[in-house]
């Protein structure tokens, strides 16, 4: 890149971005879930920028899965601002990157957004300048800017300033004679030494890290039209945000999203689901694709037969029109994809069992897996919702019901995210799910952490971990965290300062406890669980 530059060719950049996949798969959705609504004219963005549905998701932060706009920063940085208009969000998605926040110039710039009157404190030069910013250095073409009107470099030479300050130029003999040149003109226009050095820190610190303008406006478009897909039609966007693998969090968190806005979430059906998932009505019925370990050739050859020959009636029909292993069969089973049988799925493993032939599919694909044409009783094999969840578990990653269902203990502490608001600078404990963390070190280069929690109503908890607690207290994987800290408020934005916290314990396995019938495949064998039997 830098060779490439030296000799002067143009260096592009080509991302793969996975947002503008969710977009044009929302509208496909919505197409096909409301086929009597008009077209959507997804680049309408002078109608979104005036939208009251959009303004409200900004102003509120309810923007999970669109785009830029999601993550818990983003989200708290919003609430701060309260922004509702487009070049605010344009500068927001400019000031959350790390140089501008790294700085402290987020927390001014948060300031005199807030505070009219705190813009007086900005140098006249700077202001003159960067008004939309209230002299605040928030894009690259704001270095350039400054390094010339405020510190005397020609543009070439503030361009040279810009790229240098990414760490690949520091050593070269040109960039210190134009930073020399800088803190010279400075000096020579009768600026303060101190005043000089603020505004090259400023200069050094975000730099290499901030958005071009241009950048962070087309970023702000693409979050327009996402947040208009959530606005009006959040059942489908979700739909389209979990067949694009999500977003900042895990695919669990999007279907916890899609259920919040009023969308009943089923496990895959082998009459209904295809690979990806689907949504009917407010029906949403998740996609093959998600199932660990199922084998794309077996998601094929089902949807191929169903399109062809239609629904399945039975188990048997199912094994009679598509060739599959136990190991496969079972996924399907204890997924309960063959619940519009109406039968146990513990049962219908036992006669999968009894009735595929143990080959592989190398041996004969025309002859194989065909159901063997006899008569037994099958046992009295109950199951359970709780075994439901694990299966989930197992197979999707998470449980398709409340994980705080799966506490071993009922909760006693009704605290909740709503209720933070009371308890201002007052110690609480709150119980919740754990949704991501951010690791980063303090200016002493010690690790401390952001947290993100869910509550039992499915309300976001922000926390703050500082190294004594952070060393102290470890985030153990996956799991409901019972949380205690001080409540902290911020331009109307909360946290929770943690003093301690602990992983709640889940039920044992209903599958694996003693007297509990299950089936399970270890390589090739087949056992029960219940002995005797």
């Amino acid at each position: 890149m830098v060779v490439a530059e030296d000799i002067g060719l143009y260096k592009f950049d080509i991302l793969s971005q996975r947002g503008l996949g969710k977009i044009k798969d929302a509208v496909e959705v919505i197409r096909y879930n409301h086929p009597k609504k008009p077209p959507i004219d997804i680049h309408d963005i002078k109608r979104f920028k005036q939208d009251e549905r959009i303004k409200y998701l900004l102003r509120n932060a309810k923007a999970i899965g669109c785009f830029y706009v999601e993550s818990p920063a983003m989200r708290m940085l919003l609430r701060k601002l309260q922004v509702d208009d487009y070049l605010g969000l344009v500068a927001a998605s400019s000031v959350i990157r790390p140089g501008v926040s790294q700085s402290g110039m987020m927390r001014e710039y948060i300031l005199r957004y807030r505070f009219p009157e705190r813009r007086k404190d900005a140098h006249p030069v700077l202001l003159d300048i960067m008004p939309e910013t209230y002299g605040v250095m928030v894009y690259q073409e704001d270095v350039i800017k400054v390094a010339h009107y405020f510190g005397g470099l020609t543009l070439g030479e503030a361009d040279m300033l810009r790229r240098g300050m990414s760490g690949k130029f520091r050593s070269r003999n040109e960039f210190m004679k134009v930073k020399g040149r800088f803190f010279d003109n400075c000096k020579n226009s009768g600026k303060s030494d101190e005043l000089t050095r603020e505004i090259w820190r400023q200069i050094e610190s975000f730099a290499g890290y901030a958005f071009a303008k241009g950048h962070s406006a087309s970023y702000a478009v693409e979050s327009y039209q996402s947040l208009f897909l959530k606005a009006y039609y959040p059942l489908e966007y979700m739909v389209a945000t979990i067949n694009n693998f999500g977003g900042f969090y895990r695919t669990e968190f999007y279907v916890h999203e899609a259920r919040m806005h009023g969308g009943r979430i089923h496990p895959p059906c082998v009459n209904i689901s295809r690979s990806e998932t689907l949504i009917r009505g407010k029906d949403i019925y998740l996609g093959f694709m998600f199932l660990h370990a199922l084998e794309r050739r077996v998601i094929k050859r089902l949807v191929e037969d169903r399109e062809a020959a239609g629904l399945f009636a039975s188990l048997d029909d199912f094994i009679e029109r598509v060739p599959i292993s136990m190991e496969q069969i079972s996924i399907l089973i204890k997924i309960d994809s063959f619940r519009f049988t109406g039968r146990n799925k513990r049962e219908l493993l036992w006669e999968a069992h009894m009735k595929i032939n143990k080959v592989s599919l190398e041996q004969s694909e025309q002859t194989l897996f065909r159901a063997q044409k006899r008569d037994f009783k099958t046992p009295n094999l109950p199951s359970s919702q709780l075994e439901d969840a694990f299966d989930e578990m197992e197979l999707l990653g998470y449980p398709l019901c409340s994980p705080f269902q799966l506490l071993l203990e009922t909760s006693g502490n009704w605290m909740r995210a709503r209720d933070l608001v009371h308890f201002i600078k007052k110690e609480v404990t709150v119980d919740g799910y754990l949704v991501t963390t951010k690791r980063t070190t303090t200016s002493g280069k010690k690790t401390m952490y952001f947290g993100t929690f869910l509550d039992a109503d499915g309300d976001f908890i922000d926390t703050v971990h500082f190294p004594p607690v952070a060393a102290r207290y470890r985030f153990r994987g996956k799991g409901i965290y019972r949380i205690t800290g001080v409540v902290m408020e911020e331009f109307g934005c909360l946290t929770l300062e943690v003093s301690k916290m602990e992983r709640l314990a889940i039920i044992e396995d209903p599958r694996y406890a003693e007297g509990v019938v299950t089936t399970r495949m270890r390589g090739k064998r087949y056992k029960n669980m219940k002995r005797g039997e």
